[in-house]
């Protein structure tokens, strides 16, 4: 009896011609199917750079206007300037992050925007620097600090035009990483009272690390405000601020309202609790004094 021959399951059956021409015509498809969407992508990059450099080109989109809001000690020329607007420009050609960028290098400008509007309008909104004193290091300029209490540029009277500003002393430059900062806790503590609100025209704010923070005032009550007189010391220490200068102005009350021939010349309020105050007879009685001696 002759064996039954099973086919070889391991090799595939030979496909017939037409399925192969079939196969054939399938790969045809796809691969003219694959060149006709790279040469449309083609053209339409090529649309796309005709018309981006046609706009870019056109004067049609010159910037005609250049609206420039929040600056006060910055100039409009010095804007203009720093982002190449003062010639002829094609809006959509500006580089909007570069010139953003080119803004805020300047010392006085925190921070910038720029956008465009229609009618190819430019608007570019400025928000400056807030300064908060003034820190004066001996044989070094004199440096601008902001309400964050960062430097952010040496103090020029001329230009800044700045008035009224507290000058600080007695502070030292601190390299953190790749820049140089104020810190510590002398220089937190200078922070502190600076953020305390109270309007007491101070002049001068001396640092000292073993002693804290004394200030240069005359305003502790609206009679000593009225006078002609200098200014004077209030020793703070570190801490405790306002609880301290509610004092200071409490006890410079009561010399006004029952000491009026004694002025007060300096306080000691490093601690509160035992507070040292000096004083001098006023110079009204100290000259009628001096002549009927």
């Amino acid at each position: 009896m002759n064996k039954k021959i099973k086919p070889n399951r391991y090799k595939p059956e030979p496909k017939e011609p037409s399925r192969i021409y079939e196969d054939l015509g399938t790969g045809i498809d796809i691969c003219l199917k694959f060149i006709m969407v790279v040469a449309i992508f083609s053209i339409l990059s090529l649309a796309a750079i005709f018309v981006h450099d046609f706009i870019i080109q056109a004067e049609f989109f010159n910037i005609t206007e250049i609206e420039i809001t929040g600056i006060t000690h910055v100039t409009r020329e010095e804007i203009v300037t720093l982002c190449d607007l003062n010639q002829d420009r094609n809006i959509f050609e500006l580089n909007t992050s570069l010139a953003q960028k080119q803004i805020e290098s300047h010392p006085w400008i925190q921070s910038a925007s720029i956008g465009r509007r229609l009618h190819s309008k430019l608007k570019i909104s400025i928000m400056e620097q807030k300064p908060l004193a003034i820190v004066r290091i001996d044989n070094k300029a004199d440096i601008l600090i902001n309400e964050q209490g960062r430097p952010f540029k040496e103090y020029d009277p001329a230009s800044d035009r700045l008035e009224n500003l507290p000058i600080i002393t007695g502070l030292g430059l601190v390299q953190i990483r790749d820049e140089y900062l104020f810190a510590g806790i002398l220089f937190d503590s200078v922070m502190d009272f600076l953020k305390t609100g109270e309007d007491m025209h101070v002049r001068h704010i001396n640092g000292n690390e073993n002693t804290g923070i004394t200030i240069q005032t005359k305003n502790l009550t609206d009679q000593l405000s009225t006078l002609d007189q200098g200014t004077i010391p209030i020793k703070l220490g570190f801490n405790n601020f306002k609880a301290k200068l509610e004092k200071a102005k409490k006890i410079s009350a009561y010399f006004d309202k029952n000491l009026p021939e004694r002025t007060i010349n300096a306080m000691d309020l490093f601690n509160i609790e035992k507070v040292f105050i000096k004083t001098k007879l006023n110079d009204a009685l100290h000259n009628n004094i001096k002549k009927g001696a």
